[in-house]
């Protein structure tokens, strides 16, 4: 009888477990369904923030995939109720004169956390494996050995006390593409495009055979690279923060019960007839 249980729960065990990682469409997620799973894991963000401030603990997150992969829904996702003084987000641009004469990743070290805070990634140093190395902007011999000096370096940040996180959003052909018309269609998202978005449409393997290299050379015990599903963008977000929040040993910071002082008295203060310049009441 023990032995039928055993090979049971092994079965139920291994079913979940297809199913939970099937290939199969989930039905979509509703707007007010979405908002409510969210709500819990952004209370947790919370608490991570306040212990972050508490400990002095230090944490970058990386976020990187193709273009349209959904990485700035995720970022905003995570930042929408947390404090920008904990969770700060570096997006950097193009380097500049001076910053390309540097060592490489000199400027992403600029934006290092410290003691408690977060730094959330939109695109990192991998830029030279990806988009500089697709494009043609870095010659071959120094992605190699970027590929080959990035391992040492991530070591030495974690070593240095820093939680490192690397996420990677996998997109579909299907879905990127569906993504760059919403852009060229809706003009609330036409600034999302670029002469840079539309090349990367078009070299879809060049980016492929760049981060399966990318992933051979870099994706470490020390430093793993996680995969986000981001076909199914609401699914994609809340996969992502939970599998975050599983990653970091934080707990909730106590707090005392908070009081709300009475007012002041007015004592001799009068509101003055002073004519303010109203906004006007469009809405």
């Amino acid at each position: 009888m023990g032995k039928k249980k055993d090979k049971k729960a092994k079965k139920d065990k291994k079913q979940a477990a297809v199913a939970e990682n099937s290939s199969e469409p989930k039905p979509k997620l509703k707007r007010k369904e979405y908002d409510a799973l969210l709500e819990p894991l952004q209370v947790e963000l919370v608490k991570l923030q306040e212990w972050v401030k508490q400990t002095g603990a230090k944490i970058i997150v990386v976020f990187e995939g193709r273009d349209a992969a959904g990485k700035g829904g995720i970022i905003r996702a995570i930042t929408e109720r947390t404090s920008p003084r904990v969770f700060r987000i570096a997006a950097l641009p193009s380097p500049t004169e001076r910053e390309k004469s540097q060592m490489y990743i000199q400027r992403y070290m600029a934006h290092f956390p410290a003691a408690g805070e977060v730094v959330l990634f939109d695109r990192s140093w991998y830029n030279r494996a990806g988009v500089e190395r697709v494009m043609g902007f870095t010659p071959e011999d120094q992605v190699k050995r970027f590929l080959r000096y990035v391992p040492p370096t991530e070591r030495t940040i974690i070593e240095s006390g820093i939680i490192l996180v690397k996420y990677w959003l996998e997109v579909s052909q299907e879905n990127q593409t569906l993504r760059f018309e919403e852009r060229i269609n809706d003009y609330k998202k036409i600034w999302k495009l670029s002469p840079m978005d539309l090349e990367s449409h078009r070299r879809w393997y060049d980016y492929s055979r760049a981060r399966d290299e990318m992933f051979a050379a870099t994706d470490t015990p020390d430093a793993p690279w996680y995969v986000v599903d981001s076909n199914d963008q609401k699914r994609g977000r809340l996969n992502c923060i939970a599998h975050l929040l599983s990653l970091i040993p934080y707990e909730e910071v106590p707090h005392e019960k908070v009081k709300l002082p009475k007012r002041q008295k007015p004592d001799d203060y009068v509101e003055p007839d002073y004519p303010y310049h109203y906004v006007p009441a469009k809405y």
